[in-house]
């Protein structure tokens, strides 16, 4: 099997200067799914985090898309949200909930083989630790990429696509703002809400992938990087050449679940940039929740991840 995310990642870098760039952050409701939050509008935290997203993006060299759900409120908090990037790797979280969904249908299962792997290995396998070979494997019994583009359109999922295998993206001239396999933020999170809705898996379905999900093997100096240790963080990476993206659910201590999609693409410091958006998210919704922003810390940790931060 062939493993890791499409590309290597360089890792994290050191910041580097400051490119003047022009972003628009906003705050949306995903009408189609969840009701309207009651306090998103009036939260001045939330408008003071969308400047804190917006000033970090700007201080921090390449383009930067955000996007964060809380699934309790339905309150979404979106930088650059409409923008698309590619989905690299995470567009493996789709491959995965549409054959789990054809299994809930009885159309397949999970001890389907090819060779001696079977389903629930390959899916392990390209959920945990991002092989390509399996998810292509995947791709070959559901029919290809189509069945997976159907799938998100049978449930009016839109700004989110699937057009090629893992092998035709890779053998393809690297374009990064190539339409094709490509994702808004917020229409990432549209697939991730989708997922936790509980309307299109069964539980255990949901379960399963949830499961895979928190145990993801790679980008760990991305979303989990900086989040307070024990938090847990059910993610799916995406890498390529010049861009780096993480996508998943993060539960706070109170129990309560947010979704967020960070994409990155240009620069030299997007895993810490994603890590301190990550974190800087955490806090905001955790202080919503009536719990104490712990600002101290929260600067020291960011500092640490040496990223240029603008404080709102």
């Amino acid at each position: 099997m062939r493993r890791g995310d499409l590309a290597d990642d360089p890792g994290r870098a050191n910041s580097v200067g400051c490119v003047p760039m022009r972003f628009v952050a906003v705050l949306i409701w995903l009408v189609a799914f969840v009701a309207q939050p009651a306090w998103a509008a009036a939260s001045p935290r939330l408008q003071l985090l969308e400047q804190q997203l917006a000033r970090m993006a700007a201080d921090n060299p390449g383009e930067y898309g955000i996007a964060a759900l809380d699934i309790t409120s339905g309150t979404v908090v979106s930088f650059n949200g409409e923008a698309p990037f590619p989905m690299a790797s995470t567009m493996k979280v789709a491959v995965a909930a549409t054959y789990l969904s054809q299994v809930d249908a009885g159309r397949r299962s999970l001890d389907d083989k090819i060779g001696a792997v079977t389903a629930r290995k390959l899916l392990d396998l390209m959920i945990t630790r991002s092989d390509n070979q399996a998810t292509d494997l995947l791709l070959a019994m559901l029919g290809g990429p189509a069945t997976v583009d159907e799938w998100l359109r049978s449930h009016s999922l839109t700004g989110i696509r699937v057009d090629r295998t893992i092998a035709q993206l890779l053998s393809d001239r690297r374009d990064l703002r190539d339409i094709r396999d490509s994702s808004t933020p917020t229409a990432m999170l549209g697939l991730l809400r989708t997922i936790d809705s509980g309307n299109v898996l069964k539980p255990e379905s949901r379960w399963l992938l949830l499961d895979m999900m928190s145990r993801c093997k790679t980008g760990s100096n991305r979303i989990r990087r900086l989040l307070p240790a024990g938090t847990r963080v059910e993610h799916k990476t995406g890498t390529l050449a010049g861009y780096t993206g993480d996508v998943g659910f993060v539960t706070l201590p109170d129990g309560r679940r947010f979704a967020l999609a960070i994409f990155a693409r240009g620069g030299v410091n997007r895993p810490a940039v994603i890590a301190t958006a990550a974190r800087a998210i955490y806090d905001v919704f955790e202080v919503e929740a009536g719990k104490t922003y712990t600002a101290v810390r929260a600067s020291q940790e960011t500092a640490e991840a040496g990223v240029h931060n603008a404080s709102p």
